[in-house]
């Protein structure tokens, strides 16, 4: 085989399956971890946190100065 032409590998198991029955297969996991107290479910304050971290590593990645993050609003 030379530089010109490459051979693609033709997708196999989980990436081979129709896309309706990955999701099934996905969606049971997704009950099963909730059903034996597995998953987890982000607090507002985890998520805020998920995100800052988020921005930061991208700004950091790309140079571009982070935005500050809104403050909540009192109720």
């Amino acid at each position: 085989m030379d530089d010109q032409q490459e051979r693609t590998r033709a997708p196999r198991g989980f990436a081979r399956m129709d896309p309706k029955r990955q999701r099934e297969i996905a969606r049971q996991g997704g009950r099963a971890a909730h059903r034996l107290g597995l998953a987890h479910e982000f607090t507002p304050e985890e998520a805020r946190s998920a995100r800052a971290k988020s921005l930061a590593a991208r700004a950091l990645a790309s140079a571009v100065p982070v935005p500050p993050e809104p403050q909540p609003q009192p109720e």
